[in-house]
Order: structure tokens, then C-alpha cells, then sequence
């Protein structure tokens, strides 16, 4: 145990897991936006449109949650995207109190897309990394998120 905080203690700011982990997916997001842009739209816009049911919509009270975001960055991404005509809003039918989110015809498009970049990006990954550091991977952020969100940490 004493060494690995000698090694933690001596390790370049580039070795640390944080770093790993925020370098990783600013790399990820960049790329995914730098896609999305030439569709006319943002990698968070295509994370929402992946969450929105394609045939029922969705709740917009559910979305938030489902994604973990924030009620404002939400609201400011679905005012964005109805702008563009990706989605519209409807009242729920069987609440009237809540509201459906609904993909247009252009917005399934744009979900479809977006499906398959997530697609590629999983593929080529998966055809250069192993299944099991793949599931290694997987189970160390899950392990990482766990932690933070039960703040075992801080």
C-alpha cells in the first residue's frame, strides 16, 4: 500500500486518473462536435436527441434526469433545437400538466446520424481495444462514478 502512494505522490499531473479521464473526453467531445457542426448541430444536441423516444417522445421532465443534466442547460439545449426544427413540444395525453418532446421529421434524421457516429466511434474503439480492457474500462468508471456519487471521495 505504501508504494502506490509513493508512486501517487511522484506521478506526472498527465499520469493522474482526473487528468486521464478529462483529457480522454475533451478529446471525445471535440471530435463528436467537430461532427455534429457539420450537421448543424452540437454533440449535446445529439445526446438529447438519442434520449428522446423516437415514436412516443419523451417526457421533458424525465429527460434531464435520464442524462444527468441540468434543468437550465436542458432548457437552453431544447429552446436550440426547436429553433432548428428538430423536435416540438406537445401536451402529454395522458397528463396535461406535462409536456412530450417529439422529434420532427428532420429531427429523426439528425438522431439517426448521430446514432451512427456512436456507432463508429464504439466499432473502431472496440477493433482496437481488447473485450476485456474494454470491460475493465467500463468497470473502473462505473467504479469512479460510484464513488463520486455516493461521495466516498470529498
Amino acid at each position: 500500500m505504501h508504494s502506490i502512494f509513493l508512486y501517487l505522490w511522484k506521478m506526472n499531473r498527465d499520469q493522474s486518473i482526473d487528468h486521464c479521464l478529462r483529457a480522454s473526453w475533451q478529446a471525445v467531445a471535440k471530435m463528436y462536435n467537430e461532427q455534429a457542426s457539420k450537421h448543424n448541430s452540437t454533440m449535446a444536441m445529439a445526446f438529447v436527441l438519442l434520449n428522446i423516444d423516437y415514436d412516443n417522445g419523451t417526457p421533458s421532465t424525465s429527460l434531464g434526469p435520464q442524462m444527468g443534466m441540468e434543468a437550465t442547460s436542458l432548457s437552453r439545449i431544447l429552446k436550440s433545437m426547436e429553433d432548428k426544427q428538430f423536435i416540438y413540444r406537445e401536451r402529454h395525453p395522458e397528463d396535461g400538466r406535462s409536456v412530450l418532446i417529439k422529434l420532427t421529421a428532420i429531427g429523426k434524421e439528425k438522431r439517426e446520424i448521430s446514432k451512427q457516429s456512436v456507432f463508429r466511434f464504439n466499432k473502431v474503439v472496440t477493433e482496437r481495444i481488447s473485450e476485456e480492457k474494454i470491460n475493465n474500462f467500463i468497470e473502473v468508471t462505473q467504479t469512479i462514478t460510484k464513488l463520486v456519487n455516493e461521495k466516498s471521495i470529498f
